[in-house]
């Protein structure tokens, strides 16, 4: 599938899932704009990138904040040449059970994960309009904006909210030729992963390891997720065999949550 001469946007690119779905759509022949705070990693894809033959750029961003990604957006169409389409990837975990949850930790992860990708979504669709022409959008969701799991509730809540966005966004854009979908992994082999068994282990008791076993042993083909997994559906979403796909949010889990 052939992403010659698009340029794409990746929100959160600098590890794991970002990494490998800005090197995808590179091998796929898109041009990429990598952000994320880790300007230092950001660097390295960046070279990655470019050893594949594509060009690349880097911004640094917080997507909780609406005017740094706009201007994320203006760099990617004024370093690349061009915009279409936005991956709006960029989020983060939370472990607690509902009980113990507090305020500041609902604030932060909102921001993040739901206002970071209304941001990414708004921003995108008014560089496209400005641009007069189609584009696409796509958004993290996970398995968690499917089924609520217990311990990460509130980080479930926020994909469920992605989800909805997703779907508004696409009827809001549709006659402008925007469409806008989202990708749900399960259990991805990432830091991300690392960091929730980490806490799943501080609070259950359980040996560390054991959480990530468990939610391992369930998948259905018998294996963890890997980017490249998650970035084979990104790639489809970004290319034109999805062309008549809007309001989506796509499991990729390998067969844990069926829908």
């Amino acid at each position: 599938m052939s992403l010659d001469g698009k340029v794409v946007l990746v929100t959160g690119a600098a590890q794991g899932i970002g990494r490998g779905i800005a090197l995808r759509l590179a091998k796929d022949g898109a041009d990429i704009a990598l952000v994320d705070l880790k300007t230092d990693k950001l660097h390295g894809v960046k070279s990655e990138i470019e050893a594949l033959g594509r060009k690349a750029s880097v911004f640094a961003a917080d997507v909780s904040d609406r005017e740094t990604v706009y201007a994320a957006i203006d760099h990617t169409e004024n370093t690349l040449g061009g915009f279409d389409v936005m991956i709006n990837n960029a989020g983060i975990a939370q472990v607690n059970p509902i009980a113990e949850v507090m305020p500041e930790e609902v604030e932060r992860i909102m921001r993040i994960n739901v206002q970071g990708v209304l941001w990414g979504i708004q921003a995108a669709a008014a560089k496209f309009k400005a641009r007069k022409q189609k584009g696409k959008i796509i958004n993290a969701s996970s398995i968690a904006g499917h089924d609520g799991f217990a311990m990460i509730g509130v980080y479930s809540a926020t994909k469920f909210a992605v989800r909805a966005l997703t779907q508004a966004a696409s009827r809001e854009y549709a006659s402008a030729g925007i469409t806008v979908n989202a990708y749900c992994p399960g259990i991805v082999g990432t830091d991300m992963w690392v960091e929730i068994d980490e806490r799943f282990a501080a609070l259950t008791g359980t040996p560390k390891g054991e959480t990530y076993k468990k939610f391992v042993d369930g998948i259905s083909l018998g294996r963890a997720q890997t980017p490249d997994d998650v970035a084979a559906l990104v790639a489809f979403l970004a290319g034109p065999d999805s062309d008549y796909i809007t309001g989506q949010s796509i499991l990729t889990d390998g067969g844990v949550v069926y829908r």
